[in-house]
């Protein structure tokens, strides 16, 4: 009669210790590996997480500093006289704006909140596949100035794509102007000078695939020779 389990591996004495513990061993994940286009296998680089997180909150941000400090203003702040923060240089004086920022196209009210809607619905489709941090920052600061401009358009008077916006921030000969006013130019400078150093919504650089692009046919050039 066999005294064998009916389990038990006959193989098993034979098999070394070590291969047996290597085998319960979880399996270790490796990277993923693509070929790349001269054949070699080379590990795909890791994608960098979005920022469309990053982006709405800076613009949360910028919208509601814009809402309070309005509310405050025209509570604070009567029009025709200023408040002096300093001497007359820097001060609170309460305007209400029909046009865009620093007072400009002041007969074109409507028309500017249309092309305020645009620009939201424009930063909203960008950001959702956005990867660079400056850039969600530049497009934060102008989603922000924004809406807190549009909360005026529809909110106050005279009417519903028609209200005039607050502003209240003088300094020197420089228009009255306001929070969104400031969010907006300094991310619309923010976002050119990203793209003027070719830094990519996607968070990647021009410069760098030129480089690489550079290595990658001086790489085959050499190749090239040796085989000759």
């Amino acid at each position: 009669m066999s005294t064998d389990h009916p389990d038990r591996d006959v193989n098993a004495e034979d098999q070394p210790i070590t291969e047996i513990s290597k085998a319960d061993e979880p399996e270790t994940v490796k990277p993923e590996a693509a070929k790349s286009e001269d054949g070699d296998l080379a590990v795909a680089p890791v994608a960098k997480p979005r920022r469309l997180t990053m982006l709405i909150a800076i613009a949360a941000v910028i919208l509601l500093s814009d809402i309070l400090t309005k509310v405050w203003a025209v509570a604070a702040v009567k029009p025709g006289q200023p408040i002096e923060i300093i001497g007359d240089v820097v001060t609170f004086t309460m305007v209400r704006n029909p046009g865009a920022a620093f007072s400009m196209a002041t007969s074109m009210t409507w028309i500017l909140t249309l092309v305020a809607i645009g620009v939201v619905i424009g930063v909203i489709k960008i950001g959702r596949t956005l990867r660079s941090p400056w850039w969600a920052l530049g497009l934060g600061l102008v989603l922000g100035g924004a809406l807190g401009n549009l909360v005026d358009r529809f909110f106050r008077s005279p009417g519903i794509m028609r209200g005039h916006v607050v502003d209240f921030v003088s300094v020197g000969w420089w228009p009255v102007f306001n929070i969104a006013d400031s969010a907006i130019v300094c991310g619309a400078i923010l976002l050119v000078v990203l793209t003027l150093f070719g830094f990519e919504p996607n968070g990647e650089r021009l410069r760098d695939h030129k480089t690489d692009d550079k290595k990658l046919t001086d790489s085959k050039a050499a190749a090239e020779g040796e085989t000759k």
